[in-house]
């Protein structure tokens, strides 16, 4: 999503965000993401300079001070950028991929199945389609990307065969690149 972004030419300008779009943006991060309930306050400050950019090809993002916080396509969820999710890394849930998929992810490859579902791989059980995810690689502290479920996990675990995850968002794209707008 991010492979030739460049914030210079591809977003419009900032609109800093009423307090209740925040609690809006809070409530809409809490439904999508539970377990980051304790840490949206300290994400997201009431009275600070919280604001919304919006891209030429219909990302938006919620920004602190400059600093990319969250992102989304179209009209679909936020997803948190991967300094976010550095510093909350239970945010949301994870998938960990083989250590044979992960200069591919890094590439900006999509997860398959049979990296998920190896010897070095994890999948949670449960997940539904369309579930966000961060991406891991297997024996590594940090995610290397954030990425959507295309299958459920049960399927994924059936089939094992093609693309289990989309990725958005990794380490080494623009936005990893570009740290402030």
């Amino acid at each position: 999503m991010f492979r030739h972004f460049k914030p210079e030419e591809d977003l419009g300008q900032q609109q800093a965000c009423k307090s209740s779009a925040v609690r809006a943006i809070k409530q809409s991060l809490g439904a999508v993401y539970p377990s980051a309930e304790p840490y949206l306050d300290a994400l997201l400050p009431k009275k600070e300079g919280v604001a919304e950019v919006k891209g030429k090809d219909k990302a938006s993002f919620i920004v602190l001070d400059g600093v990319p916080l969250f992102f989304r396509a179209r009209d679909g969820p936020y997803f948190p950028t991967l300094r976010v999710l550095h510093a909350f890394p239970d945010m949301m849930p994870r998938v960990t991929v083989d250590a044979g998929g992960t200069k591919f992810i890094v590439k900006g490859a999509d997860v398959m199945c049979p990296g998920l579902t190896s010897a070095g791989g994890s999948l949670p059980a449960g997940l539904p389609a369309g579930c966000p995810v961060a991406i891991y690689a297997q024996g590594k502290e940090h995610a290397l990307g954030v990425g959507v479920l295309k299958m459920s996990a049960d399927d994924i675990r059936k089939v094992n065969k093609g693309p289990a995850v989309e990725t958005l968002h990794h380490l080494g794209d623009d936005l990893w690149l570009h740290p402030t707008f």
